[in-house]
């Protein structure tokens, strides 16, 4: 094809593209043949930073002339972030059940498909992938199972390695479909564990064996032998009292827990965490049940200075450490999760739903 013609054929797609909603989740080939094409002439859009300003003190982290890029898009959901110090971005593409790989130049590739189911037979729900993901101190990928309905951790950074399972079940019973997950400096790991990961994604799931969608902690999770069964009796079941538990994070000096629910209520939670690693005091950070817009309580991080970022209606809202919002990124689409990259920790990267940015801010994150 002569450059004139592909250039003309990118802005007919472009076109086109623009009367079909980008966050719809409806799977049709048509839409995705469509993005996943007019998504290369897509990426690198960069535009001026739109922030609902609720405190002065937002300016103390977000930039005056701030942009946002959009470094790739033509996805269906994507979740789970995790900047790998080598220098690129993994995320879960969860309904084609892949986690992808994704350079600073925009370039994706698949770096493990599946990452979640593995059955025989067909799914049966819209998200067989794995979610959320983090790094432990040796740098080990540690992967919310989801519609696998375990935790697992990847040996070395190589897709085909050596997968440890660090649990799968609780009391005998299955997980649900692990969602979020964060390490503490000890090496425990707490996840959170709702059912958006079966195929009805709700409580009566017939395949759904635990009465709650709890909050869990695994006591010595960075200790499990690489290849060694989970210890299953040591799972603790921390937090059984939220519907729909989500995001996870802990504050700087990991006094605190938070933990976010995303239905019915739109609610910010913070836990004290006690000497032994359990929690206690739980108490509403932030509550914003009455918000209407498009997106609920979903990924979350913190900064160095102990401000919390997380995903939620219209955007990222971002808190001071008191639980006071202080404004919110405004995405044109509903966001799933956010994290930190670059070097100096400075660019927070946001996945949506059928698209990743990212925004360069004032205070690094952790």
């Amino acid at each position: 094809m002569k450059p004139l013609q592909c250039v003309a054929l990118v802005a007919v797609l472009i076109q086109s593209l623009s009367v079909v909603d980008a966050g719809a989740r409806d799977g049709k080939n048509a839409y995705r043949v469509l993005t996943a094409i007019a998504g290369e002439a897509a990426n690198n859009d960069t535009t001026t930073l739109k922030v609902d300003r609720l405190d002065a003190s937002i300016d103390t982290i977000v930039p005056a002339n701030a942009t946002m890029e959009r470094v790739a898009t033509g996805f269906t959901w994507v979740e789970g972030p995790i900047w790998i110090p080598a220098g690129y971005l993994l995320f879960a593409e969860i309904t084609s059940n892949s986690i992808r790989k994704l350079t600073p130049d925009g370039t994706v590739s698949i770096f493990m498909q599946p990452s979640g189911y593995r059955g025989s037979v067909p799914y049966g729900g819209k998200e067989p992938g794995s979610n959320g993901m983090t790094l432990d101190r040796s740098g080990r990928l540690t992967v919310a199972g989801h519609a696998h309905r375990d935790v697992w951790r990847l040996e070395s950074l190589d897709p085909k390695g050596q997968v440890t399972v660090l649990a799968d079940s609780f009391e005998g019973k299955k997980l649900n479909s692990p969602n979020d997950l964060v390490y503490k400096s000890d090496g425990s790991l707490y996840f959170t564990d709702p059912p958006y990961g079966l195929p009805t994604q709700g409580d009566s799931d017939p395949i759904k064996q635990l009465q709650v969608n709890g909050v869990y902690r695994i006591p010595m999770a960075f200790d499990q032998k690489p290849g060694a069964a989970p210890a299953r009796d040591q799972l603790q079941l921390l937090i059984k009292d939220l519907p729909r538990p989500n995001g996870i994070a802990f504050s700087p000096d990991e006094k605190f827990l938070y933990v976010d629910n995303s239905q019915p209520k739109k609610l910010w939670m913070r836990y004290r965490v006690k000497e032994d690693g359990t929690l206690t005091d739980a108490k509403v950070f932030y509550d914003a049940t009455s918000d209407a817009r498009p997106g609920g309580p979903d990924g979350m991080k913190v900064d160095r200075k102990g401000n919390v970022y997380s995903t939620g209606p219209g955007g990222v809202w971002i808190f001071s450490p008191e639980g006071r919002a202080l404004g919110t990124i405004l995405l044109p689409e509903r966001a799933s999760n956010v994290n930190w990259g670059g070097a100096d920790r400075k660019t927070l990267y946001i996945t949506a739903s059928s698209s990743i940015y990212r925004v360069t801010l004032k205070v690094p994150g952790i």
